[in-house]
């Protein structure tokens, strides 16, 4: 499965053109099964908040992150949220994402979808 945060609509339309399992992440989400987390990234390369809060009490099976962010705004802060919360959980990154980013991207993610989750049976 992915958990997934979507602002301006990048990530929700990446997340629909994967055709995995998903769910957007609401207040009080709780997910026993590993996942993957899809964010995107806040103000200058911020975690946003309500990602956050979801990570206090799942990110034990979070199996890695993905981020969406906008180059425009610099190589210091492109997709930092994902460094941030490799940072504070040694989840791994997956892929950064320039906005809806490209087919490559999108293919990765599969690949490692299904080389992680899919092994232990999502």
């Amino acid at each position: 499965m992915i958990a997934f945060a979507s602002r301006t609509g990048n990530v929700r339309y990446i997340v629909n053109k994967l055709g995995l399992p998903h769910i957007e992440i609401v207040e009080g989400l709780e997910i026993v099964q590993p996942f993957l987390l899809f964010t995107y990234t806040d103000g200058l390369g911020q975690i946003p908040s309500i990602v956050k809060q979801f990570l206090l009490q799942n990110h034990k099976y979070c199996k890695g992150v993905i981020a969406s962010g906008n180059s425009n705004f610099g190589q210091e802060n492109f997709c930092k949220s994902a460094d941030a919360i490799n940072g504070m959980y040694h989840i791994p990154i997956i892929r950064k994402i320039d906005l809806r980013g490209y087919q490559s991207d999108y293919d990765a993610i599969v690949a490692y979808y299904n080389n992680v989750i899919g092994l232990v049976g999502v």
